[in-house]
C-alpha cells in the first residue's frame, strides 16, 4: 500500500472525530460551519478509482450523519462532491497526463490551482448541504450567506491543514 493511501487512512477517520466532537458545534455569527473533514475528501488521489472514491465519500457521509444526526445529508453530499471532484480540477487543468499521477495539495499543485480546486469543492458540498437543510425554510439569502462564509472558513482551514501537513518531497506540477 502506498504512503499517501496509508496517511489518508489515519488522517480521514481524525478528521472524522474532529468534525463530529469539535467544529460541527462551530458556528460563526450563525452563519460560517467549518467542514474540515473535506480536506480528507480533497486530497484522495486521482488515480484512485472512481468506485472507491463514492464508496469512501458515502462512508465518510453516513459516519458524519449518525454522529451528526443529519439523516444522509453528509452521505448525500460527501458522494456528490466524489462525483465533482475530477470535473472540479479539470476546469483549471484541461490534460489529464498533468494531475493523474499526484495527490492534489499545495506542493504538487501550487498555491493558486489548489485554492480553485478547494474553493470549487468546498463550493459544490457547501451548496448542496445547506439548499438540503433549507428545503422546508427557505430563505435566499441566510442561504447564500451560510453557503458563502462557510465556503471561505472551509477553504482557509483546508489550506491551513496542508500547509502543515504536506510531504516535503511531494513534486510540483
Amino acid at each position: 500500500m502506498n504512503k499517501a493511501y496509508t496517511t489518508l487512512l489515519i488522517w480521514i477517520p481524525l478528521l472524522i472525530i474532529a468534525q463530529a466532537l469539535v467544529f460541527n458545534h462551530v458556528c460563526i455569527l450563525g452563519y460560517a460551519v467549518p467542514f474540515v473533514f473535506l480536506y480528507g475528501l480533497v486530497r484522495l488521489p486521482f488515480t484512485m478509482s472512481k468506485e472507491w472514491q463514492f464508496t469512501i465519500g458515502f462512508i465518510v457521509g453516513v459516519v458524519l450523519d449518525i454522529f451528526s444526526d443529519t439523516l444522509g445529508m453528509n452521505a448525500l453530499c460527501c458522494t456528490m462532491l466524489m462525483a465533482f471532484r475530477r470535473p472540479a480540477i479539470r476546469l483549471y487543468v484541461p490534460r489529464d497526463d498533468e494531475i493523474m499521477e499526484r495527490m492534489p495539495g499545495i506542493k504538487s499543485c501550487g498555491f493558486t490551482l489548489y485554492l480553485k480546486y478547494v474553493l470549487t469543492c468546498c463550493l459544490i458540498y457547501c451548496t448542496l448541504f445547506f439548499t438540503v437543510e433549507t428545503m422546508g425554510t427557505f430563505h435566499l439569502w441566510r442561504l447564500c450567506g451560510k453557503i458563502i462564509a462557510s465556503t471561505i472558513l472551509t477553504v482557509a482551514l483546508i489550506l491551513c491543514i496542508d500547509s502543515l501537513t504536506v510531504a516535503k518531497r511531494e513534486k510540483r506540477l
